[in-house]
């Protein structure tokens, strides 16, 4: 049996005024996921532990089967091993976003989305402007960055930006043991920014500029079992962000870059497919990963979202349905890590809905994908989830 997980980051959400009562899931044309409902199984998944922030780190790792209470240790280290970057035993990763603080507000999480390509030299000359023993720089893709401090104390308390776009930033400033030495940084990191060219040129042409980093997430280095130690499965994993990337990483995923992919609308989809074809050629298992419906669900765009889903509709999940038809031998799950909902602009963590299709699923779904399709459902932990997608255990 081969398994394509099929994942729309932030897709749950709740219902909208402005879509008529119906959430972005209910709204959406989504003919590909309603019918993989349809064929298969439909259910819900407590992607976000009692007493763990809501975020696409815990939830992700969620999906993949993971007891997230018992691993988790944040998004920094996780973002690391995506890039690569090993983490001494002393040493704390933290997430490093670029972003645009104006009147007082943080007026954009993600500096006006900076392209990969902008930011990269931005955070090159922060390591070299900055950068020594005590704090490296390591450029990512787009704003998302990370910064690994050593000797770093256990219990300093971050607000990830986004869950304050739009506010005012000065009162989510880490709290607690090592604040100083966080601040100190963000504000020998502004002048940096603020005479750079890359910033300089932005602000020409009318774009947010990265006017400071902010630094959250933070955790020291993480080991997992991986996927072929648990269960026997080869895979990959295919995404434009870091963080999943490296949850794929510590599974014992290969890595499939796409060129093209942005973690945003428009990107490139037909790579990513083609991508998760290849490797399921010779593999067991591919997780691919689709960002926008979160990122719309931040920047409070309800019709944005619903295109978000859309698109991942159409060009992933049909394209990947096809596939399965063709395999003959493929599960396909339509899974959303955690809900972000389009009010408040940030990720909550109720169950989310998901569905699995293909042999010895089924059938007997429900007739759509989305929240209420799923609610009279029983919400399911990771690993048991998991566990009946690959066993085939309903």
């Amino acid at each position: 049996m081969r398994y394509a997980f099929l994942v729309g980051d932030g897709m749950a959400d709740r219902p909208l005024a402005e879509l008529g009562g119906k959430t972005p899931l209910e709204y959406a044309a989504t003919p590909n996921m309603d019918r993989v409902a349809a064929l298969g199984r439909v259910g819900r998944v407590r992607t976000v532990p009692a007493g763990l922030p809501p975020g696409s780190d815990v939830a992700n790792m969620s999906l993949l089967g993971y007891d997230a209470a018992a691993h988790f240790q944040g998004r920094g280290p996780i973002e690391a091993a995506s890039l690569g970057v090993a983490l001494a035993p002393d040493e704390t990763a933290f997430r490093c976003n670029l972003v645009t603080l104006e009147g007082g507000l943080m007026a954009d999480y993600s500096a006006g989305h900076i392209t990969t390509a902008e930011a990269r030299p931005v955070v090159l000359d922060l390591q070299a402007a900055l950068g020594g023993a005590a704090v490296r720089f390591h450029p990512g893709v787009s704003y998302r960055h990370l910064a690994v401090m050593a000797d770093f104390p256990a219990g300093l308390e971050c607000t990830p930006p986004h869950d304050i776009s739009g506010r005012p930033w000065e009162p989510h400033l880490p709290k607690g043991p090592g604040r100083e030495a966080v601040l100190d940084l963000m504000a020998r990191a502004r002048p940096v920014l603020a005479a750079h060219p890359v910033n300089r040129r932005r602000v020409e042409a009318g774009r947010s500029p990265a006017t400071d980093i902010w630094l959250w997430g933070q955790g020291r280095a993480l080991r997992l079992a991986t996927l072929r130690e648990r269960y026997g499965l080869t895979g990959s994993v295919i995404s434009a962000v870091d963080l999943v990337r490296g949850l794929g990483v510590l599974a014992g995923l290969k890595v499939r870059p796409v060129e093209g992919a942005t973690g945003y609308l428009g990107t490139n989809y037909a790579g990513k497919v083609a991508a998760a074809r290849a490797a399921l050629a010779g593999e067991d298992f591919v997780y691919l990963h689709v960002e926008a419906p979160d990122e719309m669900s931040h920047e409070g765009r309800a019709g944005g979202k619903v295109q978000a889903i859309e698109e991942f509709d159409r060009f992933v999940v049909g394209e990947m349905l096809a596939w399965a038809r063709e395999a003959g031998d493929a599960r396909v799950v339509v899974a959303t890590d955690h809900e972000t909902p389009v009010a408040i602009r940030t990720h909550a963590g109720g169950p989310v809905p998901y569905a699995v299709c293909g042999p010895g699923v089924g059938p007997g779904g429900a007739a759509a994908f989305n929240e209420a399709a799923a609610a009279a459902r029983p919400a399911e932990a990771p690993p048991e989830f998991f566990e009946r997608v690959i066993r085939g255990t309903w």
